[in-house]
């Protein structure tokens, strides 16, 4: 909060016309934005269309394609992640990114499989069938999670819930991606190393890998490495190229050739040919009952995550993302992976990227990487099933390694201590008990901050520094004049039921330091917006406990709302509206001349 609150007095009104002639009939000076037609709220793409250019349309299929080849890889990994055929990740890069395409605000996202959410499915879904169990029927839960997370993220459009990820702090998101981050790595050691681990959660995960890792398969490990090597090192040679797909394309080709197979090293296998059907997984009220918990915990994650991603590409080319318009591209996105053998997808901020990079400008971007996936699925799935899963492996593990920032790591060190901590708590909740309760956790440990704050303000004793021309904190200014037998005090927040009992301390500790004796307590609110029923009392005992000591208690600068406010909770007849003054100079020449 700076000090520049109040200039020297005005002699005259300044030159201008009336208000109420100004704004005329309107009468608010503020004026909404026009709204848009309803087809270009709907269908965002089509505002596009009139002015789009051939030229714009090669930027977007190619770049539309280059993601395709990033997606492909990456879709039967989530999948695998997912405990799913990674056919069913190519599934969900169809239907569900022609639904986003026409629907979503962004004009750069990607949506589709994603490491955090698979291993939130993968979660949900791996307590719910029993080991051995018809994969069918995992399938069909994985397609009902879809679908309910698609009717939570519509639900909370028509509540108009846009806000909410406004409540996932930084620090929140910091430690989650770095948790899942880690929990994605260790979740792909058993696929790197040729061994079967058995456990689900990251932790026991590790340890039995430790116990197992004697036994690994030195040919499986051998490829994992190669891929993984490769896939860091284009990453950094070769940005812009579809690192994934080459890696990928050489692993299927060496696979064939050299016959892996026969060599221990576990492979795809057949994934069928053609695009998928249309159809509603079965909706039995016993799985709607136990999925909804983890369908809840992956819009949470879902849809902070695509917020901020389509916010920060947005921001880069001056467009603007309209939160509620994302919740039902979002929504209708995951209802349409639920209803064509998918399961719940996300953002990819990867991928996202790459769309970006590569001169992406449209959602028609979106479609050109669709077709692209469907001309994989019509007339390439055989040579699939040569794919080592020690590629798909490190293909998730060089996803993950890209998620780790260190620099957001320093930036909230410079920032906040205590959002450190919030960072670390989370990934070390994401880690030991599970996303959905981890971010459970942060979010009240973020919330818990907020109060914290406020529950010790920032608040000043002013006093008239005569080179600025307005009143000032004594601390930042030593020069200031303070008028004896005057307090002047500030509180930079609002006054509520957290720091109510503070306030009051401070208040009578400013009274105490005071180098003269107080008769008269100027409090300037000018910086007050909001005043609880605790605040209000606390005010009401600060001002008896005040008189009581002979001091008389004045307001200055009470803005026109709260001086509302302040009416209806009776506070004006306790000060004395004879005590309300326009400026703290008024206030402190009432106190010398009384």
């Amino acid at each position: 909060m700076t000090d520049d609150r109040e200039g020297p007095p005005v002699n005259g009104p300044p030159e201008g016309e009336r208000a109420s002639d100004a704004y005329g009939a309107r009468g608010s000076p503020f004026q909404p934005k026009p709204k848009a037609p309803v087809l270009q709220r709907l269908m965002p793409v089509s505002r596009e269309l009139p002015r789009y250019r051939s030229g714009a349309l090669r930027e977007d299929v190619l770049a539309g394609l280059t993601v395709a080849a990033l997606a492909l890889p990456a879709g039967m990994a989530y999948a695998e992640l997912a405990g799913l055929s990674p056919v069913a990740g190519l599934y969900a890069l169809l239907l569900p990114t022609v639904a986003y395409t026409l629907l979503g605000s962004s004009r750069q996202l990607i949506v589709g499989p994603e490491g955090s959410v698979s291993a939130l499915v993968a979660t949900a879904l791996l307590p719910l069938v029993v080991a051995g169990e018809d994969l069918q029927r995992y399938a069909s839960l994985a397609a009902l999670l879809g679908l309910l997370v698609g009717a939570v993220f519509l639900v909370a459009r028509a509540v108009r819930l846009g806000w909410i990820a406004d409540y996932f702090s930084r620090a929140v998101l910091t430690g989650y991606i770095h948790g899942v981050a880690v929990v994605l790595i260790v979740g792909q050691l058993g696929k790197l190393f040729g061994l079967t681990i058995d456990a689900k959660e990251p932790i026991p995960q590790f340890a039995e890998f430790l116990r197992e890792v004697s036994s690994m398969s030195a040919a499986t490990l051998g490829v994992g490495a190669a891929c993984l090597v490769a896939l860091l090192v284009l990453r950094v040679v070769a940005r812009t190229l579809p690192g994934p797909l080459f890696v990928v394309i050489l692993a299927i080709a060496a696979s064939a050739a050299f016959g892996f197979a026969d060599h221990g090293v576990a492979s795809v296998g057949m994934i069928p040919s053609g695009l998928p059907g249309i159809a509603i997984p079965s909706l039995r009220l016993k799985d709607i009952l136990e999925l909804l918990p983890a369908a809840l915990g992956i819009f949470f994650a879902s849809y902070s995550d695509e917020i901020l991603t389509a916010r920060s590409f947005a921001g880069k080319h001056g467009q603007h993302v309209r939160a509620d318009q994302e919740l039902l591209a979002m929504g209708l996105a995951n209802a349409a992976a639920g209803i064509s053998h998918g399961f719940p997808i996300g953002a990819s901020g990867s991928r996202t990227a790459v769309n970006d990079q590569m001169g992406g400008r449209t959602q028609i971007a979106g479609l050109s990487g669709a077709a692209g996936i469907a001309l994989v699925l019509l007339f390439l799935t055989e040579p699939m099933q040569y794919l080592p899963k020690a590629t798909l492996g490190a293909v998730i593990v060089a996803a993950a390694i890209g998620l780790v920032d260190l620099s957001s790591w320093r930036e909230l060190a410079r920032t906040s201590k205590f959002e450190s901590w919030i960072a670390l708590i989370t990934m070390a909740g994401v880690i030991a008990v599970g996303v959905l309760q981890a971010l459970v956790l942060a979010v009240t440990l973020s919330i818990v901050d907020v109060v914290r704050r406020s529950a010790a303000p920032h608040d000043a004793v002013l006093g008239w520094v005569q080179r600025l021309g307005r009143y000032a904190d004594v601390r930042l200014h030593p020069s200031a004049r303070v008028t004896p037998g005057v307090l002047v005090y500030r509180l930079d927040d609002r006054l509520f039921f957290a720091n109510a009992q503070y306030v009051r301390g401070r208040v009578h500790e400013a009274v105490d330091g005071s180098p003269t004796q107080v008769r008269w307590f100027v409090f300037d609110m000018e910086a007050l917006t909001h005043i609880d029923a605790t605040g209000g009392a606390a005010l009401v005992e600060l001002v008896e406990e005040l008189r009581a000591e002979g001091i008389t208690f004045a307001v200055a600068r009470l803005k026109g709302p709260m001086l509302v406010n302040f009416a209806q909770a009776g506070l004006l007849e306790t000060i004395g509206r004879d005590h309300l003054y326009p400026t703290v100079r008024a206030a402190v020449d009432a106190a010398k001349n009384a």
